[in-house]
């Protein structure tokens, strides 16, 4: 690969990366807002006192929060050519790998090996509830990453 295509993939990759971080933000948003606050299905850590798993939750929302910042800094240094970043393949394989990542690593991190906590509390049928989890990560990965095939192929969305 010559100097101009490693210099032609830079703008691409960080467009790619702004959209991973928001995708990240984003997923984390959606299961704090959806399951966390909404549905009450669960805390970030259930094996505690209530203060506790509030503050977990808490603590999971300040996270995501700066994730939300660090992807708007992102956005801010490439304001130059935002139309072209946000319009482009490479940021929206970006948060859709983003997203997916979050909840492959939620899902097998956070559920199974540390058991910080099942996707529904109380649930006698977790394992159907594990799956569509993981299977929800694995739709987001393929998207992403069909859409960074895509633009590798040269394909405007």
């Amino acid at each position: 690969m010559g100097h101009a295509q490693v210099a032609a993939l830079t703008p691409q990759r960080s467009a790619a990366q702004t959209g991973a971080v928001l995708g990240v933000a984003l997923m984390g948003s959606v299961d704090e807002i959806v399951f966390h606050q909404l549905l009450q299905w669960h805390h970030f850590y259930v094996h505690a006192t209530e203060f506790w798993r509030i503050f977990s939750d808490g603590a999971f929302h300040a996270l995501t929060t700066a994730l939300w910042l660090v992807g708007a800094v992102m956005l801010w240094r490439r304001r130059g050519s935002l139309a072209q970043v946000l319009s482009g393949a490479p940021f929206w394989a970006g948060i859709f790998l983003g997203a997916g990542a979050f909840q492959l690593f939620d899902g097998t991190v956070n559920h199974k090996l540390l058991a910080l906590h099942p996707v529904r509390v109380g649930a006698e049928d977790q394992w159907l509830y594990d799956a569509l989890w993981i299977a929800s990560a694995l739709i987001l990965l393929a998207w992403g990453r069909w859409l960074w095939v895509m633009r590798g192929r040269g394909r405007r969305l």
